[in-house]
């Protein structure tokens, strides 16, 4: 299972002020998605939160949704912003291994670090999807059923894919 610091979209004029906020490290303002998928990139959880929102904060809400979920889940990867107090709160609450995969040093410019392709992957298909690409929704609970609507249309087109070699 992979995680990663969320998505900052902008936000539409329609979005109310209460469920906007700005991200000072992404100068955008508007909503964070926070999502939780699998090592094939399907989606096992997501959270819509103003952009100001903490990410650990966030984090321990969305883990402890998908850990209700998926009782088998043991191993979560997780991006360098998740450092912290995080690794050992989820691994007393949840029982969870956060795996946090950080970059060297050595590592100039933009560089898709491995496991994290995968979330990277995810945020690429929702930005296919045009009513994605900004946000629209009044409520977080609609922009979360968005997603989880986007990711349908992904699970459908790779179930109905052609399978080469079978009788």
């Amino acid at each position: 299972m992979c995680s990663r610091c969320p998505q900052s979209v902008k936000a539409d004029a329609v979005v109310g002020a209460d469920s906007r906020g700005f991200d000072g490290s992404k100068q955008i303002n508007g909503r964070k998605r926070h999502v939780v998928v699998d090592t094939l990139g399907l989606l096992l959880g997501v959270m819509v939160t103003s952009a100001n929102v903490g990410d650990r904060a966030a984090a321990q809400v969305l883990l402890r949704q998908v850990a209700d979920a998926h009782h088998l889940l043991t191993l979560v990867w997780a991006d360098g912003g998740y450092t912290g107090s995080l690794v050992e709160y989820c691994l007393a609450t949840f029982a969870l291994v956060l795996a946090i995969v950080k970059r060297s040093d050595d590592m100039r410019g933009f560089v898709v670090l491995p496991k994290r392709w995968i979330v990277e992957r995810l945020f690429a298909h929702l930005m296919r999807t045009r009513r994605l690409a900004r946000d629209f929704e009044r409520r977080t609970a609609s922009a979360e059923a968005m997603i989880y609507w986007s990711m349908t249309l992904l699970m459908t087109r790779r179930l109905a894919r052609s399978r080469r070699g079978r009788a």
